[in-house]
Protein backbone atom coordinates (compact mmCIF):
# COMPACT_ATOMS: atom_id res chain seq x y z
CA UNK A 1 0.00 0.00 0.00
CA UNK A 2 2.99 2.32 -0.20
CA UNK A 3 5.26 3.79 2.37
CA UNK A 4 8.11 1.29 2.63
CA UNK A 5 10.54 4.13 3.14
CA UNK A 6 13.65 1.95 3.29
CA UNK A 7 12.81 0.37 -0.08
CA UNK A 8 12.02 3.81 -1.54
CA UNK A 9 15.29 5.26 -0.27
CA UNK A 10 17.26 2.25 -1.54
CA UNK A 11 15.64 2.55 -4.99
CA UNK A 12 16.28 6.30 -5.21
CA UNK A 13 19.87 5.80 -4.04
CA UNK A 14 20.42 3.09 -6.63
CA UNK A 15 19.05 5.42 -9.32
CA UNK A 16 21.50 8.14 -8.34
CA UNK A 17 24.48 5.79 -8.14
CA UNK A 18 23.74 3.94 -11.39
CA UNK A 19 23.22 7.19 -13.29
CA UNK A 20 26.31 8.75 -11.74
CA UNK A 21 28.57 5.86 -12.76
CA UNK A 22 28.86 6.84 -16.45
CA UNK A 23 29.80 10.39 -15.46
CA UNK A 24 32.45 9.11 -13.05
CA UNK A 25 33.75 6.66 -15.68
CA UNK A 26 34.00 9.50 -18.21
CA UNK A 27 35.94 11.65 -15.75
CA UNK A 28 38.28 8.80 -14.80
CA UNK A 29 38.82 7.30 -18.26
CA UNK A 30 38.53 10.32 -20.55
CA UNK A 31 37.90 9.17 -24.12
CA UNK A 32 39.02 5.60 -23.37
CA UNK A 33 36.33 3.07 -24.31
CA UNK A 34 33.92 5.85 -25.30
CA UNK A 35 32.56 3.97 -28.29
CA UNK A 36 29.00 4.99 -29.10
CA UNK A 37 26.37 2.36 -28.29
CA UNK A 38 24.59 3.17 -31.56
CA UNK A 39 27.85 2.71 -33.55
CA UNK A 40 27.24 6.13 -35.13
CA UNK A 41 24.12 4.91 -36.94
CA UNK A 42 21.51 7.37 -38.10
CA UNK A 43 17.75 6.94 -38.02
CA UNK A 44 15.51 7.41 -41.06
CA UNK A 45 15.27 11.13 -40.24
CA UNK A 46 19.03 11.46 -40.78
CA UNK A 47 19.72 12.23 -37.12
CA UNK A 48 21.88 10.02 -34.88
CA UNK A 49 20.04 7.05 -33.42
CA UNK A 50 21.13 7.95 -29.84
CA UNK A 51 24.14 10.26 -30.17
CA UNK A 52 27.79 10.20 -29.23
CA UNK A 53 27.21 10.66 -25.49
CA UNK A 54 25.69 7.17 -25.06
CA UNK A 55 28.76 4.94 -24.85
CA UNK A 56 29.66 1.36 -24.07
CA UNK A 57 31.84 2.70 -21.25
CA UNK A 58 28.79 4.37 -19.71
CA UNK A 59 26.58 1.32 -20.16
CA UNK A 60 29.11 -1.06 -18.62
CA UNK A 61 29.90 1.32 -15.74
CA UNK A 62 26.17 1.61 -14.92
CA UNK A 63 25.79 -2.16 -14.90
CA UNK A 64 28.90 -2.56 -12.73
CA UNK A 65 27.62 0.13 -10.36
CA UNK A 66 24.30 -1.70 -10.22
CA UNK A 67 26.07 -4.92 -9.25
CA UNK A 68 28.29 -3.29 -6.61
CA UNK A 69 25.58 -1.16 -5.04
CA UNK A 70 22.95 -3.87 -5.42
CA UNK A 71 25.09 -6.06 -3.18
CA UNK A 72 25.81 -3.14 -0.83
CA UNK A 73 22.10 -2.29 -0.53
CA UNK A 74 21.19 -5.94 0.01
CA UNK A 75 19.13 -6.44 -3.15
CA UNK A 76 21.69 -8.66 -4.86
CA UNK A 77 24.10 -8.50 -7.76
CA UNK A 78 21.60 -9.83 -10.32
CA UNK A 79 18.90 -7.33 -9.47
CA UNK A 80 21.54 -4.58 -9.38
CA UNK A 81 22.86 -5.56 -12.82
CA UNK A 82 19.33 -5.64 -14.20
CA UNK A 83 18.70 -2.25 -12.64
CA UNK A 84 21.73 -0.84 -14.45
CA UNK A 85 20.61 -2.34 -17.77
CA UNK A 86 17.02 -1.09 -17.50
CA UNK A 87 18.11 2.36 -16.30
CA UNK A 88 20.44 2.75 -19.27
CA UNK A 89 17.76 1.47 -21.66
CA UNK A 90 15.45 4.15 -20.26
CA UNK A 91 18.23 6.70 -20.71
CA UNK A 92 18.72 5.49 -24.27
CA UNK A 93 14.98 5.82 -24.94
CA UNK A 94 15.17 9.41 -23.71
CA UNK A 95 18.10 10.08 -26.05
CA UNK A 96 16.24 8.50 -28.97
CA UNK A 97 13.21 10.74 -28.36
CA UNK A 98 15.37 13.85 -27.92
CA UNK A 99 17.22 13.14 -31.19
CA UNK A 100 13.85 12.83 -32.99
CA UNK A 101 12.94 16.23 -31.53
CA UNK A 102 16.15 17.66 -32.97
CA UNK A 103 17.79 18.19 -29.58
CA UNK A 104 21.55 17.76 -29.25
CA UNK A 105 23.13 15.19 -26.92
CA UNK A 106 22.98 16.39 -23.30
CA UNK A 107 20.34 19.00 -24.17
CA UNK A 108 18.05 19.71 -21.23
CA UNK A 109 14.46 18.48 -21.18
CA UNK A 110 13.10 18.47 -17.62
CA UNK A 111 11.10 15.40 -16.79
CA UNK A 112 11.98 13.51 -19.95
CA UNK A 113 15.59 13.47 -18.71
CA UNK A 114 14.59 11.73 -15.47
CA UNK A 115 11.34 9.80 -15.83
CA UNK A 116 12.00 7.04 -18.41
CA UNK A 117 15.39 6.20 -16.93
CA UNK A 118 13.92 5.96 -13.44
CA UNK A 119 10.49 4.50 -14.16
CA UNK A 120 11.71 1.64 -16.36
CA UNK A 121 14.00 -0.09 -13.83
CA UNK A 122 11.71 0.65 -10.89
CA UNK A 123 8.63 -0.71 -12.61
CA UNK A 124 10.26 -3.78 -14.13
CA UNK A 125 12.05 -4.70 -10.88
CA UNK A 126 9.33 -3.55 -8.49
CA UNK A 127 8.79 -6.99 -6.94
CA UNK A 128 12.50 -7.64 -6.39
CA UNK A 129 12.85 -4.13 -4.91
CA UNK A 130 9.73 -4.51 -2.75
CA UNK A 131 8.01 -1.50 -4.30
CA UNK A 132 4.41 -0.76 -5.14
CA UNK A 133 3.10 1.98 -7.42
CA UNK A 134 3.18 4.72 -4.75
CA UNK A 135 6.69 3.71 -3.69
CA UNK A 136 7.83 3.95 -7.31
CA UNK A 137 6.30 7.41 -7.66
CA UNK A 138 8.04 8.58 -4.48
CA UNK A 139 11.39 7.18 -5.68
CA UNK A 140 10.98 8.89 -9.07
CA UNK A 141 10.16 12.20 -7.38
CA UNK A 142 13.18 11.87 -5.07
CA UNK A 143 15.46 11.06 -8.01
CA UNK A 144 14.05 13.92 -10.09
CA UNK A 145 14.44 16.48 -7.30
CA UNK A 146 17.96 15.24 -6.60
CA UNK A 147 18.86 15.65 -10.27
CA UNK A 148 17.33 19.13 -10.45
CA UNK A 149 18.90 20.39 -7.22
CA UNK A 150 22.27 18.65 -7.13
CA UNK A 151 23.27 18.87 -10.80
CA UNK A 152 24.02 22.63 -10.62
CA UNK A 153 26.25 21.98 -7.60
CA UNK A 154 28.07 19.16 -9.39
CA UNK A 155 28.57 21.52 -12.35
CA UNK A 156 30.13 24.16 -10.08
CA UNK A 157 32.43 21.45 -8.70
CA UNK A 158 33.40 20.55 -12.29
CA UNK A 159 31.90 17.07 -11.97
CA UNK A 160 29.29 17.70 -14.69
CA UNK A 161 29.74 19.34 -18.08
CA UNK A 162 26.41 21.17 -17.86
CA UNK A 163 24.46 22.55 -14.89
CA UNK A 164 21.60 20.09 -15.51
Amino acid sequence: MGGDWLAILQAATLLVLVHGAPILARDLLGRCCAWPVDFGLRFTDGRPLLGHSKTWRGLLSAILAGVIFGVWLGIGAGVGAGFGVWAMLGDGLTSFVKRRMGLEPSARFRGLDQWPESLLPLWLLREALGLDVLDILFAVVLFTLFEWWVSPLLYRLHLRNRPW
